[in-house]
């Protein structure tokens, strides 16, 4: 079913609250009560890597406040449970947020949820339930060497079902220089779209080289026994912001305007 079909079978897909959505710097606003996020990560929670058939995930140990992401526009500490993978079929697209226009290479979400919750399941359903911690891929010139740990698991599980063990692994290596970002409220973006999500996009992107970029396309959506399907555009389409405000914080380097660095970084 195409994304602009889901809302039939699971009715939150038309909400107000959806995501992704478009950043435009000349649409966001400074808040000065926005605090820096921590994320404090135990390489030892790292369970398994799978592939679903959807996307390539990351498997966390999130049975206590063991990976914990706090700060910035959260209310508490949030566990990580999994990071996961979105991209396209050529370079030139494959993130679900864009910001002025451009769309990345892809996009990593480190997905966490509110522990003052009984569980991640209970946690969906509640406004604070989720964080999601978005990082952009840019395809450029300097990879970044910490993405190849990802990346060369990938012939263990190339079709739809397969995973293999992940132990020690802290996702913190993968967090561009700068944590300057952007925040919303919106939603999940596969279904149900639950509209439970605290968006933290960071501004800058991390680079990733072509060849990194096809050896996630090298996956499969089908299972071993099925038709060789790549595993391709697992990105879902821009969703309208409707009254929703876009904050970001005072930056790293004590600069205040939208439309600052984020110029720089798209043209790294």
């Amino acid at each position: 079913m195409r994304p602009d079909q889901w809302h039939k079978n699971y009715p939150f897909a038309k909400g107000r609250h959806q995501s992704p959505i478009e950043i435009n710097n000349k649409e966001v606003h400074y808040d000065s009560s926005l605090l820096p996020w921590f994320a404090s990560y135990d390489p030892g929670a790292a369970k398994t890597i799978l592939n679903n058939g959807k996307t390539c995930r990351v498997v966390f140990d999130d049975s206590f406040d063991r990976s914990v992401l706090r700060g910035g526009p959260l209310p508490g500490v949030y566990r990580l449970r999994q990071l996961h993978f979105h991209w396209g079929s050529s370079d030139d697209h494959g993130s679900e947020h864009v910001v002025n226009g451009v769309r990345y290479a892809g996009e990593l979400h480190l997905l966490h949820w509110n522990p003052k919750y009984s569980n991640y399941l209970d946690a969906k359903r509640r406004t604070d339930g989720i964080a999601v911690l978005a990082i952009f891929l840019q395809v450029g010139e300097t990879p970044k060497a910490e993405m190849k740990r990802i990346l060369e698991e990938i012939n263990a599980i190339k079709t739809k079902g397969k995973n293999a063990p992940f132990p020690n692994f802290d996702p913190s290596i993968l967090f561009p220089k700068s944590h300057d970002y952007w925040t919303y409220h919106g939603s999940v973006t596969t279904p149900p779209c639950e509209e439970c999500v605290t968006w933290i996009i960071l501004r800058e992107p991390i680079i990733v080289s072509s060849d990194q970029m096809a050896k996630l396309r090298s996956l499969s959506k089908n299972a071993e026994n099925e038709p060789d399907h790549p595993l391709v555009d697992n990105w879902r389409p821009t969703q309208p912001r409707y009254f929703r405000m876009i904050s970001y914080p005072e930056r790293e380097d004590g600069g205040r305007q939208g439309n600052s660095n984020s110029d720089n970084y798209n043209n790294m």
